[in-house]
């Protein structure tokens, strides 16, 4: 009689948490994508709040202060800015984000 010894062969472990790390990662490289975090250059006409010995300081509509330096306006005067914010302020991704927060919550 003989005696056969089968050996089951089993997907190592190793290989299989390099997979599901690798599908989280593609799942949060969507979901919490980089390119809305990144600065996008904006140029918008802002209303002047201040004057300072740095410039002009105004408030644009995305609610960022900006400085205008060498400015020449005066408080209420319209001047244009162009100034660094976060891709998500001007692309909506944010809005949209708080909007499906608001419809989960009950």
């Amino acid at each position: 009689m003989q005696k056969s010894n089968q050996i089951e062969k089993k997907p190592p472990r190793v290989a299989v948490i390099a997979l599901m790390a690798a599908g989280l990662a593609v799942v949060l490289a969507f979901t919490l994508t980089p390119w809305n975090i990144v600065p996008t250059q904006v140029t918008e006409d802002v209303t002047v709040i201040a004057i300072t010995e740095y410039g002009c300081v105004a408030e644009s509509q995305y609610g960022v202060s900006v400085v205008v330096p060498e400015c020449a306006a005066q408080v209420g005067d319209v001047v244009s800015a162009s100034f660094y914010i976060p891709a998500m302020e001007v692309n909506g991704y944010y809005d949209m984000v708080q909007d499906r927060v608001a419809s989960v919550q009950p």
